[in-house]
C-alpha cells in the first residue's frame, strides 16, 4: 500500500526506465535496516511460530508482548511499539473486529518499513522505501483493511504491493492472496524480502502470489476475487478489476482527482437480468476527523507503462 510521499508529490507518477532494471536490481529499493540488509535470516529468527499457529492475547497488553516474545522472538520494542498503534486503531475507529486486530498485531511492519527502529516503523505517517513510493501509515492499512472485511479462505487481489506489508496483513486473514506490483525493481526487491522472511518465523509469506505487472487488467486467469484492494489513487474504477470481482464482492479503491482522494468500499451484485449494481461508500465519510469529508487522502498515482517502458499516471486515461 502506497501513500504518496513528499517528494512525489511534485510529480503525479513515478518514472523509473525499465532498462534501468537489468543493470541494477535494487536501484530504487532501500534495504536500510530489513532482513535483506541483514544478510538474510539469522538462526535465532528461524526459532519463531509461523503467524498461522500464533493466536496472541488481543485484550491484555502485558500478556501479549510476553506471548509474542516468547513465541516468535520479535523484539520487545517493536511489539510495544506494534501493540501501541493498535491500541490507536482501535481508538480511531480503523480496527473494530478482533481478526482484524490479530492480523494487524502478528505482522511486522519494522520488515518492511525499511527501518527497524520501533518509533518510525510504528509512527503516524506513511515512510518513504524509494521508488518515489511509500509504506501507507498504519491507521490508513487497518482502515482499508477492516472496511475490506476478508474472511478465511476467501481469494483477495491486491493492486500495488509496494512495501509488502498490506499483503502481509491480508495474509494473516486469508490463505488466498494475490499481488501485482508495476514497478519491477519494486517488486524484485519485495519478493525477495517474501523470500528471506518466509525462510525464518514467517513461513506463511511464501503462500503469496506475486507478479509483476499492469494491475488495471488485474489477474484474469485467477479471477474471480471476492475483494480486491487497490492502493494507488485514480479517477474511475478500472473496468477490468470490476468484471474480476466476484458478484456479492467487495473492492476497497482511492477514486478521485489527483492528490486528492476519497477512499471508497465499493459493493457488486448482479440481477437475475445479468445487470450489474454497485453500492459505493466513502469510508471515511462520517469521520468527524476528516476536515472536508473523506476527499482528503492522497494516493500515488495508478499507472501505466509507456512507449519507453516507463510508468506514467493513468488519471485521465479511463479508455486505451
Amino acid at each position: 500500500m502506497r501513500v504518496l510521499s513528499a517528494a512525489a508529490a511534485f510529480a503525479a507518477a513515478a518514472t523509473f526506465a525499465l532498462p534501468a532494471f537489468a543493470q541494477n536490481d535494487w536501484g530504487c529499493a532501500r534495504t536500510s535496516a530489513t532482513i535483506l540488509a541483514r544478510g538474510g535470516a539469522k538462526p535465532d529468527e528461524a526459532k519463531g511460530m509461523s503467524g498461522e499457529k500464533l493466536n496472541p492475547p488481543l485484550k491484555d497488553h502485558a500478556a501479549f508482548v510476553e506471548y509474542m516474545a516468547k513465541n516468535r522472538g520479535d523484539s520487545r520494542a517493536n511489539l510495544e511499539a506494534r501493540w501501541d498503534r493498535m491500541q490507536a486503531n482501535v481508538k480511531g475507529k480503523n480496527l473494530w473486529r478482533d481478526k482484524e486486530i490479530r492480523a494487524f498485531l502478528l505482522t511486522a511492519r519494522e520488515e518492511f518499513s525499511r527501518t527497524s527502529d520501533p518509533e518510525r516503523s510504528y509512527a503516524s505517517t506513511f515512510l518513504d522505501i524509494g521508488c518515489g513510493v511509500t509504506i501507507s501509515g498504519p491507521a490508513i492499512v487497518a482502515r482499508m483493511t477492516s472496511e475490506l472485511d476478508v474472511k478465511p479462505g476467501e481469494k483477495v487481489l491486491e493492486i500495488g504491493t509496494g512495501s509488502g506489508y498490506q499483503s502481509a496483513i491480508l495474509r494473516a486473514l486469508t490463505d488466498q492472496v494475490y499481488t501485482i506490483e508495476i514497478i519491477p525493481p519494486l517488486a524484485k526487491f519485495t519478493d525477495k524480502l517474501y523470500d528471506e522472511l518466509a525462510k525464518t518465523k514467517y513461513a506463511e509469506l511464501k503462500n503469496i502470489k506475486r507478479k509483476t505487472a499492469d494491475g488495471y487488467y488485474g489477474w484474469e486467469e485467477h479471477a474471480p476475487f471476492d475483494k480486491i484492494i487497490v492502493t494507488a489513487g485514480i479517477d474511475h474504477v478500472p473496468p477490468p478489476l470490476l468484471k474480476q470481482l466476484k458478484n456479492g464482492g467487495v473492492m476497497v479503491i482511492p477514486i478521485g482527482t489527483p492528490g486528492k482522494q476519497a477512499v471508497l468500499r465499493i459493493s457488486k451484485s448482479v440481477s437475475e437480468d445479468g445487470k450489474i449494481r454497485l453500492a459505493r461508500h466513502d469510508i471515511y465519510e462520517n469521520d468527524p476527523t476528516r476536515r472536508g469529508g473523506g476527499r482528503s487522502t492522497t494516493f500515488v498515482a495508478f499507472t501505466k507503462y509507456d512507449e519507453q517502458g516507463k510508468t506514467v499516471s493513468r488519471f485521465g486515461k479511463k479508455q486505451e
